[in-house]
């Protein structure tokens, strides 16, 4: 019995330790996001807010952020359109062939990015499509809808069956047994997936660099393209400011997740 408290501190202090190896780095770039000089400087001389000023007052990196709330918008909506029927169906129905289907939609999971891309870069130049910002929604929702499907398939187990099937018996048409039953108490799921297929179409750059055409640089892509071609100290301010949002996704799915229903 003396042994576990002692394994116990061993076990959490080596998950601190890989914590730490893996969130310090990242949380470097946030005191050089405060400097005000004209590189990157850690620790920075003197702190101020002029590279969020530059930051928000560039209209090129405006507009590429804008570009990116947009996709990840509609990448979101359309993966939960088509997300949610797909996992209803992989849980509720039964029909020959269903693990299949499963493997084929949760695919791009597996598949490289770098492959999706290239994939979906000669598609799309096959078909003639041309428009940058629906080349970006449409490619976008091919890597974010499996992750729907898994947090809505999820959500789906955890909610009874006899709950819909009570309210059929009670006169309730299938539309209303949806609206009014399975997607409240859906809701925690939706959101949480809802919430990654933002957070993940908005940070894609792989997939965005890819298909995109001139004209049409996500904000992913401009930062790519800044440190390729300079090393602008602006880009410690927008890493900073992505990391407070995936952090407040990150919240917001945990949140979401414990109101989830359980059995």
């Amino acid at each position: 019995m003396s042994a576990d408290p002692q394994a116990n501190r061993l076990l959490k202090g080596a998950a601190f330790a890989v914590l730490a190896f893996l969130v310090l780095p990242s949380l470097i770039v946030v005191p050089i996001s405060f400097g005000d000089t004209h590189e990157m400087v850690f620790p920075p001389p003197s702190l101020s807010l002029d590279l969020y000023r530059q930051y928000f007052g560039d209209p090129q990196w405006l507009a590429a952020t804008w570009l990116s709330v947009r996709v990840a918008i509609w990448t979101t909506l359309i993966s939960l359109l088509l997300g949610i029927p797909a996992a209803y169906g992989l849980v509720r129905g039964r029909f020959p062939g269903k693990r299949l289907v499963a493997m084929f939609l949760l695919s791009p999971i597996m598949v490289p990015s770098v492959v999706i891309a290239l994939g979906l870069y000669i598609y799309f130049v096959r078909i003639g499509l041309s428009h940058g910002e629906l080349r970006l929604v449409l490619g976008l929702t091919v890597v974010t809808m499996p992750f729907v499907i898994v947090t809505a398939t999820a959500g789906l187990q955890n909610v009874d069956p006899n709950l819909e099937k009570a309210a059929t018996v009670m006169g309730a048409g299938p539309f209303t047994v949806l609206f009014r039953v399975t997607l409240p108490l859906l809701k925690p799921a939706i959101v949480g997936g809802s919430l990654f297929a933002f957070l993940m179409s908005f940070d894609e750059v792989v997939i965005a660099w890819f298909i995109t055409r001139a004209g049409y640089e996500t904000l992913p892509i401009k930062m790519f393209s800044s440190i390729q071609w300079e090393i602008s100290p602006v880009l410690a301010a927008v890493s900073s400011l992505l990391m407070l949002f995936s952090v407040v996704v990150c919240v917001l799915v945990v949140v979401t997740r414990r109101n989830e229903p359980q059995q």
